[in-house]
């Protein structure tokens, strides 16, 4: 997108912002986003999170209105569940559904609201980033509205549950105990401590995904049995924290944390309160994932098993995630920057966007799901810390890798990481939104009378 006519660029970018902004339009419900209408046709938490940061760009009340929608579905212990059920679509459009969860009954004890209802894990915690983003889009309508007054204490107690509840491994980092919780469901990160699962059998749930997606992008019956079985024992335990058979201190999950955190302080300083103690918290987090997680001989983080007690030695993208992190050693930011670069990921050699995999390994698979396949958040995560730790030529190329990749494969869910050819499902509601961010900084950062538009 480099290259051209102004005219050519202004219009390949006038198609982009038409295009993503009719995609989020098509998924809105009038209270938040569905990511797609037919694969995924309630609310996700990081996708609504993700949703918001593009939605600012066209509409800040909307972007306000979708992180307020999946905070008040909040439980009383603070963690904020992964999917929000609309009750007009029916059970059987997707699996597991709210009669698998029984949230309102099995989560009684941990404070799961009554009126609506959700599942029993979280997703990663980007909602303080978002809300803080959202906030600079509009500062006069956020003030007006009261929104960071409402949404602090909520995301507040969110952050709270996640460092009370979950650090199981004693280290002071936050453990996911279900591969849906850190985002990417079947990273090949999961293999090792998935083994131990026996899977639920095949008999006792019906996958709906498979009858919107070839089954050659999505996980495999086995993985689906082991992700039903750890739901059901977690369900069955009232989703009380710290019994199951899986829990991993991811660095994706804990970046994001502590990319929130710094969030929170900024939000809290806007509402005249002290920032210091959470820039203090963000600090000791940073230097907890460096301690724990940082493997210098890979040049990248690792996850760690805390049931197993090893690190687990697989390259997945969670690993370069921690890099849109301020408080990174300047060595440790690039050795990363290396790795993104090199031969198991190839950025700016061999792929157009960021590989969820190390395209050198075993499981790599171009078009499964979350092993080998590109996708957009991951993608803007990188192009942000690229950017942040002054690598500008890298983050630039990525932004417009991103741009053009999100087109020419009608806003992917996913994409062949060499060829950009789409995967999953198209019309992506987090491809829309972060394709309008990426949009907006490309803009502002383009010199007047330059090429493109």
């Amino acid at each position: 997108m480099g290259a051209g006519t102004p005219r050519a660029g202004a219009t390949h970018l006038r198609a982009l912002r038409t295009g993503a902004a009719d995609v989020l339009d098509g998924n809105w419900t009038g209270t938040s986003t569905v990511p797609s209408r037919r694969l995924y046709p309630h609310q996700w938490s990081w996708d609504s999170a993700f949703v918001a940061i593009g939605l600012r760009h066209i509409s800040p009340l909307r972007a306000q209105t979708e992180l307020e929608t999946l905070l008040n579905a909040q439980w009383g212990d603070g963690r904020v569940p992964h999917i929000v059920f609309n009750p007009s679509v029916p059970l059987d459009a997707y699996f597991p559904s709210p009669d698998f969860w029984r949230s309102s009954a099995a989560g009684r004890a941990a404070g799961a609201p009554r009126t609506v209802q959700t599942s029993g894990i979280v997703q990663p915690p980007v909602h303080a980033l978002a809300a803080w983003l959202v906030h600079r889009s509009d500062p006069g309508l956020s003030r007006a509205r009261g929104f960071l007054a409402r949404v602090y204490p909520r995301l507040a107690a969110w952050h709270r549950y996640l460092l009370h509840r979950r650090d199981l491994g004693g280290g002071g980092l936050v453990s996911v105990v279900h591969p849906w919780e850190q985002g990417m469901d079947n990273a090949p990160s999961w293999d090792a401590p998935l083994a131990r699962v026996v899977p639920a059998p095949a008999r006792s749930f019906r996958r709906a995904d498979l009858a919107h997606g070839s089954a050659e992008d999505r996980p495999t019956d086995l993985d689906y049995g082991r992700y039903v079985r750890l739901a059901t024992d977690y369900r069955d335990g009232q989703y009380a924290d710290g019994h199951g058979d899986f829990a991993v201190e991811d660095p994706s999950f804990n970046a994001l944390l502590i990319a929130s955190e710094h969030a929170l302080a900024h939000i809290a300083r806007e509402l005249g309160a002290s920032a210091t103690a959470r820039h203090a918290r963000a600090e000791r987090l940073t230097a907890a994932l460096v301690d724990r997680l940082w493997d210098p001989a890979e040049g990248m983080f690792l996850c760690r098993d805390v049931r197993g007690g090893e690190m687990i030695v697989e390259r997945g993208v969670s690993g370069l995630v921690p890099l849109l992190l301020p408080g990174l050693p300047r060595e440790v930011v690039g050795a990363v920057v290396r790795t993104l670069e090199g031969p198991h990921f190839g950025l700016g050699t061999t792929t157009r966007l960021v590989p969820s995999y190390d395209l050198l390994g075993e499981a790599f698979d171009p078009h499964r799901y979350w092993r080998g396949p590109a996708w957009f958040n991951t993608s803007w995560l990188l192009e942000r810390g690229l950017r942040l730790h002054g690598r500008t030529a890298q983050a630039d190329a990525l932004r417009e890798a991103a741009l053009t990749t999100a087109l020419t494969s009608d806003f992917a869910e996913y994409v062949d990481p060499y060829t950009g050819e789409a995967c999953g499902a198209t019309r992506f509601s987090w491809t829309a939104a972060l394709t309008l961010d990426l949009l907006h900084h490309h803009v502002a950062s383009t010199p007047k009378g330059g090429d493109r538009g």
